[in-house]
């Protein structure tokens, strides 16, 4: 089932890139919306990776990947993740419930880099949602 829903989200980022629009590809836990405001991501955060044109299809894809899979071991912390297509660069970010426990954050990250294979000195930004929110 998760590698059928990897494979048809996969295309479908496929065919929005071609597209060249600015689109927002959401793939949360079933009941969590992809607001800031559902009652799962108010006191969450998220991973942000700004990416270069032409990269966010293999990481994205690889994102689902781990998540289907599991890899990132913090239990139910994960809600979903966004991949935002846009003119100059794509945005894929990763989204938690809790972002005071700066142990499951850095778990997080690190399994981020891991299993999109990113270099040492990829960028990566941490947002709290409540900050989103004032």
């Amino acid at each position: 089932l998760f590698y059928i829903l990897h494979r048809v989200y996969s295309s479908c980022l496929s065919l929005f890139l071609d597209i060249g629009e600015k689109v927002d590809v959401h793939f949360f836990k079933k009941g969590i919306k992809p607001v800031w405001e559902d009652e799962a991501n108010l006191k969450g955060g998220k991973w942000i990776l700004r990416l270069k044109k032409g990269l966010s299809s293999r990481i994205w894809e690889n994102l689902l990947l781990a998540m289907a899979g599991e890899q990132f071991l913090v239990g139910d912390e994960i809600c979903g993740a966004v991949c935002s297509v846009r003119n100059q660069e794509d945005i894929v970010s990763l989204w938690n419930r809790t972002a005071d426990n700066i142990g499951v954050t850095n778990r997080i990250r690190d399994t981020l880099r891991r299993v999109l294979n990113l270099p040492i000195n990829a960028v990566m930004e941490y947002k709290r949602h409540d900050e989103c929110l004032k």
